[in-house]
C-alpha cells in the first residue's frame, strides 16, 4: 500500500511540475523582448533630443537623448504602433514587432511644423570686394541676406589666410556685418558667408577674395604710450570725405613690452631705424618695414646726452649707415652693426643732441646744447673732414629742435620756444615752426595758425618738400598728442591735417 502511495505522490509531483513549467512560458503570453532607435529631422538628418516615445498598446514611456536615440527594455512580445512627439514638430508614427529576447530597432524622420519654410536668400558679398586691393585692417565685413519667412538668421563667416592656410570661423552672427581685427599684413584671404534658420538646409555665399593692405604702402611712422612704453606704429594717408577718416590702416611694429621710440625709415635700405632702451641704455636698433627681424646696431657705444626722449640720428643719405652721437661725438655705423667709428667731436660742454642729413649733399646740420638742453645752435659740420663749417644759429634761450633739411639742402626746419622758458622739467610754453634759409640767413615762422597754450614738436619735412609734419599738443605735458601735417605756402587752418591720434614722434618716408 506504502508502495503506490509512493507512486501517486512522485506521479502528482511531476505533473505539478509538469504545470508549473508550462505556465512559466506562457503565463499571458508574458514573454519579453526590447525596442530601440533614433529620431532625426527629415532632410538634414540631424538628432532630435528631448523626443517622447510612446507604443500602442502601452508600454514605458522615454524620451531621446542628445544624440537623438532611445531605447525601451523588457517590452511585451507583440505588434506596436510607435509614436515620436516633440514641440514643433509633427507627430510621427512606425510600425514594430517585438520578438522574445530580440532587440527591435526602428528609426524616425520627423518633419518640422514649419517645414514649409523657405530657405534664407543666398548671401550677397559686398565688402571687401572681390579681388579688392589693399584693404585696411581692421576688414568690416559687410554682407546681405534675408529670411524668405519669419524665421531668425545665423550668420557663420569662414576666413581663410591663403598664404598659410589657416581658417578662422565666426559662428552664430546675427547681423551682416562683422568686424575683425588683427589679419596678417599683406595677406590676401578668401571669405564666405553660411545662411541659416536652423530648420531648412543652411545655404552659403559665392567665394570672394581681397589682399589687406601692406607696410609698402604706410609712408607715415609713429609712437604711442601703452602701459608707460613707447611703442611704435606705422599707419597711412587718411581717406574718405575730405580725407577725414583718420588712423588708417595702423600697423604696431614693436612690443608694448619694450621702450622703443624715434622710428625712421630708409626706402634705400628697406629699413625701420629706431632707438630702444635695454639694460638701462639707449641703442640703435633697425627692423624691416612690417617689424620682422629687429636687430641691435650699437654694442659698447650707445646713444647718450641730454635727455634720452629728445636724442635723435639720421641716416646717410645711401641708407647703408646712421648717423648718432654719444654727449660731444657723433659717430656712424653701418646697418650690419660693423664700422662704429667717431667722424665729429664737439666741445666737452656742448652735447650733441640732434643730427639732420643734406639730401643735397654729403653735409649734415647738428643740434647741440648745454646738460640742461638750453643754449642751443644749430652747426653744419662736414663728417668728411670732420670740422664744423657753419653755426647758423647760435646762444637761442629755450628749447629748440625738430631739426630737418629741406629736400633741395637750402632750407633748416627746426622748432623753437618762443616764450624763451627756460626750466628744470624743459617744458615748452610756446613752441612754434621755423624755417632757416641759408641762402638769406634767415629765419621765418610757418603759420600753422596755433592757438595760445599749444606747442608743435618734431617738426619734420615730407619727402616731396610740400608739407611740414609735426607733434601738436597741450603745453600741460599731459594732454592728448596728435600728428599734423601742414601743406607750405598755404595758410588756411583747414589745411591742417590730423594725420593721427594719440601719437608723436612722426617720420614721413
Amino acid at each position: 500500500m506504502t508502495h503506490f502511495k509512493n507512486i501517486y505522490y512522485y506521479t502528482a509531483l511531476c505533473f505539478s511540475l509538469l504545470f508549473l513549467s508550462c505556465e512559466e512560458d506562457t503565463l499571458g503570453d508574458q514573454t519579453f523582448g526590447s525596442l530601440d532607435g533614433k529620431v532625426v529631422t527629415n532632410g538634414v538628418n540631424a538628432p532630435l533630443e528631448n523626443v517622447k516615445i510612446t507604443t500602442n498598446p502601452a508600454s514605458t514611456t522615454v524620451f531621446t537623448d542628445s544624440e537623438g536615440n532611445f531605447k525601451i527594455e523588457d517590452i511585451l512580445v507583440g505588434d506596436y504602433s510607435v509614436q515620436a512627439e516633440k514641440d514643433n514638430f509633427e507627430t510621427s508614427f512606425e510600425a514594430a514587432s517585438i520578438f522574445i529576447d530580440k532587440s527591435t530597432t526602428i528609426i524616425f524622420e520627423m518633419d518640422s511644423t514649419s517645414s514649409s519654410n523657405l530657405q534664407p536668400l543666398v548671401p550677397e558679398l559686398y565688402y571687401p570686394a572681390d579681388h579688392q586691393i589693399k584693404v585696411p585692417d581692421p576688414v568690416e565685413f559687410i554682407w546681405s541676406s534675408a529670411s524668405n519667412d519669419n524665421d531668425d538668421i545665423n550668420y557663420t563667416l569662414e576666413l581663410r589666410n591663403g598664404s598659410t592656410g589657416e581658417t578662422q570661423i565666426y559662428s552664430t552672427v546675427t547681423d551682416t556685418t562683422l568686424v575683425v581685427e588683427n589679419l596678417a599684413i599683406g595677406a590676401t584671404y578668401f571669405w564666405q558667408v553660411t545662411a541659416s534658420d536652423n530648420i531648412t538646409t543652411p545655404v552659403q555665399s559665392k567665394i570672394s577674395n581681397f589682399q589687406l593692405e601692406g607696410v609698402e604702402s604706410n609712408r607715415f611712422l609713429f609712437v604711442r604710450n601703452i602701459n608707460g612704453n613707447n611703442v611704435i606704429f606705422s599707419g597711412g594717408e587718411p581717406v574718405g570725405v575730405n580725407d577725414q577718416d583718420i588712423n588708417q590702416n595702423e600697423i604696431q611694429l614693436t612690443t608694448d613690452n619694450l621702450n622703443s621710440y624715434r622710428p625712421k625709415a630708409n626706402r634705400l635700405a628697406e629699413k625701420v631705424a629706431f632707438i630702444r632702451t635695454t639694460g638701462g641704455e639707449s641703442h640703435l636698433f633697425t627692423m624691416n618695414l612690417d617689424g620682422t627681424n629687429q636687430k641691435q646696431l650699437t654694442q659698447e657705444i650707445p646713444i647718450a646726452g641730454f635727455r634720452q626722449d629728445e636724442m635723435e640720428y639720421a641716416w646717410h643719405n645711401n641708407g647703408g649707415s646712421i648717423y648718432y652721437s654719444n654727449f660731444n661725438r657723433l659717430y656712424t655705423i653701418n646697418i650690419d652693426g660693423s664700422g662704429n667709428r667717431m667722424v665729429y667731436e664737439a666741445l666737452n660742454e656742448e652735447f650733441i643732441t640732434e643730427v639732420a642729413t643734406n639730401p643735397a649733399n654729403e653735409q649734415i646740420v647738428l643740434k647741440l646744447n648745454n646738460s640742461d638742453g638750453y643754449n642751443a645752435q644749430l652747426r653744419i659740420v662736414n663728417p668728411n673732414s670732420g670740422l664744423g663749417t657753419q653755426t647758423i644759429l647760435t646762444g637761442i634761450t629755450g628749447a629748440l629742435g625738430g631739426v630737418d633739411y629741406s629736400l633741395d639742402g637750402n632750407k633748416i626746419l627746426y622748432t623753437r620756444d618762443v616764450s624763451n622758458t627756460e626750466n628744470a622739467q624743459y617744458r615748452q610754453l610756446d613752441s612754434r615752426i621755423f624755417e632757416y634759409d641759408l641762402t638769406t640767413s634767415t629765419s621765418t615762422e610757418l603759420d600753422t595758425q596755433k592757438p595760445t597754450g599749444f606747442n608743435n614738436l618734431d617738426a619734420k619735412y615730407a619727402p616731396n618738400g610740400g608739407y611740414v609734419i609735426f607733434t601738436y599738443t597741450s603745453n600741460d605735458g599731459i594732454s592728448e598728442k596728435s600728428i599734423v601735417r601742414k601743406q607750405l605756402d598755404v595758410i588756411d587752418i583747414l589745411d591742417n591735417e590730423i594725420l593721427f591720434t594719440n601719437g608723436y614722434m612722426p617720420n614721413w618716408e
